[in-house]
């Protein structure tokens, strides 16, 4: 991967919002552990993936992104180690217009920038989008993105994964707190569909589903720390056409999740 070019796309996205202070922001550590399926050796592994996840928003709108790496126990021939990461800035149109624009369930629109990155693979992705934020009542937010999947990676010839044609992608984000008793729990996750391209190759990269649904417990809470800082839980990762492949895949992990 041109480590130049994710760091120039990264310094645009952070300047972007950098003249404005956040109004709030979340930063987590998340530990994931299962036994993950590789679609192209189709060995399974025990894989650890450590996160690091930040949501903010400001006067205009909101920021999210996070950076994976993950360590599995093969030796495959197969890269067992790596970095992948996506990063979405979103302009709240309500609130750079002035305007309101929520309708009906609809609270508000918003134009979405971001990009995919992996580090071995090369592969870099653009996605220009419209964000759609729902009212839902008893969700602390439910969102619906939808955007362009145009790709940007190095390929084949410079020891990347195959370049792909452009498509698309529909993602829907939701958390969800909840209580039973005195303890306090959270459902959150998200669900995307990206549709079907073509590698540089010619070969058809099928659409893929992708959803990670975690349900956490607020261990933190329980043994009378400060609320929403400790999670402990389940996170369930389903991927039908795993990477653009025939491997489907369902893995629960332990979920640990610490909010600085």
């Amino acid at each position: 991967m041109n480590l130049k070019k994710i760091l120039s796309i990264a310094a645009l996205c952070a300047a972007s919002t950098s003249s404005y202070a956040a109004n709030w922001s979340s930063t987590q550590l998340h530990i994931n552990n299962g036994e993950h399926k590789n679609p192209f050796s189709l060995a399974k592994s025990n894989t650890t993936v450590v996160s690091l996840q930040h949501a903010s928003g400001y006067d205009y709108g909101d920021n999210f992104f996070f950076i994976d790496y993950s360590d599995d126990d093969l030796q495959d021939g197969y890269q067992d180690k790596d970095f992948y990461g996506e990063w979405y800035s979103t302009f709240s149109l309500s609130k750079i217009s002035g305007n309101d624009f929520s309708y009906g369930a609809i609270a508000d629109v918003g134009l979405t920038a971001g990009f995919n990155a992996a580090g071995d693979s090369k592969v870099l992705k653009y996605l220009p989008g419209v964000k759609l934020s729902w009212q839902a009542p008893g969700f602390s937010f439910l969102s619906t993105l939808f955007t362009a999947y145009i790709d940007d990676s190095e390929g084949v010839a410079r020891g990347g994964a195959p370049t792909e044609t452009n498509s698309w992608m529909i993602d829907v984000a939701w958390g969800y707190p909840f209580t039973i008793g005195s303890q306090k729990f959270n459902v959150t996750g998200h669900v995307e569909y990206i549709a079907e391209r073509e590698n540089e190759f010619g070969q058809d990269v099928k659409a893929w589903i992708l959803a990670q649904p975690i349900i956490t417990w607020d261990l933190g809470h329980a043994i009378s720390m400060k609320e929403n800082t400790l999670l402990l839980g389940l996170e369930w990762q389903y991927w039908h056409n795993k990477l653009g492949t025939d491997t489907t895949e369902s893995v629960p992990q332990l979920h640990v999740e610490w909010t600085f």
